[in-house]
């Protein structure tokens, strides 16, 4: 069995790893340093969890134990897709480094643009940066990379994911072309390979493991399970990821609880901590300071479940993780590689429990065909889906849910009404003729009926709220525009103007009808000629007070006299 010892390592790096306590190196570190110390491209595919960090730490060390950085152009460059990930980096060069006089400087967001000039400004040896940082940098001109000697691109499948891509292929631009690269990825997805081909020169390629495939030393099993309703699906499922952390007792000493979306992290966290679980969600709106706080509580134990959305999936070296729980169905086959891979590291045992629902078919097919087998089906340790729980939901939405009073139609209120005599007295010879017509009434009859509905409608809307009628014998025509409430003295001056009671709604059925009722409604409304008010004549103020104002000396014909 091949130890560090036997792979040309420096003296003082090999010290580090002795001191860490690691003797035999992981089948991807034995396979990737011999080629990285000899200067060339290597191309990385193993699993998560298989030590790929140790893989280009330490040839990459023992390469820059010998010369040194200048101002603003680091020597050496590692690109990692999420903070938490540069991070672990970096510790593990403050592991294997600290024998060597090496410096590093890590460049990610939610930190102090002036603390990371102030380093680069120094000089640095090792550059661990997140793509969008890094650019930020140089465009503002604090950076230079044509300094570069090694390049590390890790977890290229995940930068492809966040889309960090086109970031990528900008930055193998601006480095040299003679650099040494080294490209670690867990998939080889075929944008992966296009690159590989586009910037690697004659690669070792180093595959240990079956692309996606999962660690031997991680126990998957999945619970399904059928809500009830759509409605209380998500409260459902909460009480069965806190059944299946009672189910697991004192084994599940802590565990990651994956979550598809940022949102529900925060909620099944604070359902956690309300049923007295120890929980902290941790996901990327968080500052990167509650970050930290969240991870190095779960390292150190005061933290016992680690409830993350898919930024805690890749590379987080956490050994001591005896569970991980996937709250929802990946909906892209390869996380769920990573997020299993977070426990059973090296050659520990592990247990991955997964929530599954008739929703999640497809993505669970995915799951099974990406990794070549079937995931284990268990029992749920409750039965969520049968009648008395389906009950007992629906008795508390019951309870919760306000009373609502019953609606009453239109209808059943106008037929409440009683049916009161026309105070029309104008339309009241219209009613007789319509009274004395034959048994199936014409529709001049029928126009006249509606015609008196109105006149009724009309008296009881002009009345005040006194209950004084305001038309009198005028016929309670109302003024349209003027509101219920008109006052007597305005309605009389309208009701002068009009002369008469309304006119018959022109949107009646028959047009013919409607011209008819008019016509004899206007005959029989029509004012006498006694009963015709006379016109009252001009008044003449202004002649009038000159001609009183005339003086006997003041008239022409007046002088004559005197």
């Amino acid at each position: 069995m091949t130890k560090f010892s036997e792979l040309s390592l420096n003296p003082k790096v090999l010290k580090a790893v002795e001191e860490a306590g690691y003797e035999t190196p992981t089948p991807i570190q034995e396979g990737a340093i011999p080629p990285a110390l000899e200067g060339r491209d290597v191309l990385g595919i193993a699993q998560t969890g298989t030590g790929k960090t140790a893989s280009f730490t330490l040839p990459m060390i023992t390469m820059l134990a010998r010369g040194r950085a200048r101002a603003r152009m680091p020597r050496s460059l590692v690109l990692c897709p999420t903070r938490e990930l540069a991070a672990q980096v970096a510790e593990n060069f403050d592991t294997y480094a600290k024998h060597v006089k090496l410096t590093k400087a890590l460049l990610i967001g939610g930190v102090s643009f002036k603390e990371q000039d102030q380093l680069i400004d120094r000089g640095v040896d090792v550059l661990i940066a997140t793509p969008g940082r890094l650019l930020d940098h140089f465009e503002r001109g604090k950076l230079l990379l044509t300094g570069v000697q090694i390049m590390v691109v890790d977890e290229a499948d995940r930068m492809l994911d966040m889309g960090f891509i086109p970031d990528i292929e900008r930055i193998f631009g601006l480095v040299p072309f003679t650099r040494q690269t080294l490209f670690f990825s867990a998939t080889m997805a075929p944008e992966i390979e296009r690159i590989t081909n586009t910037f690697l020169s004659n690669p070792a390629k180093i595959e240990v493991a079956r692309q996606s495939s999962a660690s031997e030393t991680i126990e998957q099993v999945m619970v399904s399970f059928r809500p009830t309703r759509r409605d209380v699906a998500a409260k459902q499922k909460r009480d069965m990821l806190r059944a299946i952390i009672e189910g697991e007792g004192e084994a599940c000493t802590n565990a990651i609880i994956f979550c598809n979306r940022k949102v529900d992290v925060d909620i099944v966290a604070k359902s956690l901590k309300k049923h007295g679980l120890n929980a902290e969600p941790i996901h990327g709106d968080l500052d990167q300071s509650h970050r930290t706080r969240t991870l190095d509580g779960f390292r150190d134990g005061s933290i016992r479940f680690l409830v993350a959305s898919d930024v805690a999936a890749r590379g987080l070296d956490i050994p001591n993780v005896s569970h991980v729980l996937n709250y929802d169905v990946p909906s892209h086959a390869e996380d769920y590689v990573h997020r299993i891979g977070r426990t059973g590291r090296a050659g520990r045992k592990g247990k991955t429990i997964m929530i599954h629902v008739p929703s999640d078919d497809k993505y669970l097919g995915a799951i099974e065909s990406l990794i070549g087998n079937s995931i284990p089906r268990v029992d749920p340790p409750i039965q969520i889906g049968d009648a008395q729980a389906a009950t007992d939901t629906a008795e508390a939405e019951a309870d919760t849910r306000p009373e609502r009073k019953p609606r009453r139609s239109r209808a059943r209120r106008d037929d409440r009404k009683e049916p009161q005599a026309p105070q029309n007295a104008a339309a009241e010879p219209v009613a007789e003729e319509a009274t004395a017509a034959a048994e199936t009434p014409a529709p001049a009859a029928r126009s006249r009926d509606r015609a008196d509905d109105r006149g009724e409608r009309g008296d009881r809307g002009n009345r005040s709220r006194g209950g004084r009628d305001r038309g009198g014998d005028r016929g309670g025509n109302r003024v349209v525009g003027m509101g219920e409430h008109m006052p007597d003295f305005i309605s009389l001056s309208f009701d002068e103007r009009r002369g008469g009671p309304a006119r018959p709604d022109p949107d009646l059925d028959d047009p013919q009808a409607d011209e008819d009722t008019a016509h004899e409604a206007e005959g029989a409304n029509a004012p006498s000629a006694e009963e015709t008010p006379k016109p009252k004549p001009k008044r003449r103020r202004a002649k009038k007070v000159k001609d009183e104002d005339k003086t006997p000396s003041s008239d022409p014909g007046n002088e004559d006299a005197a």
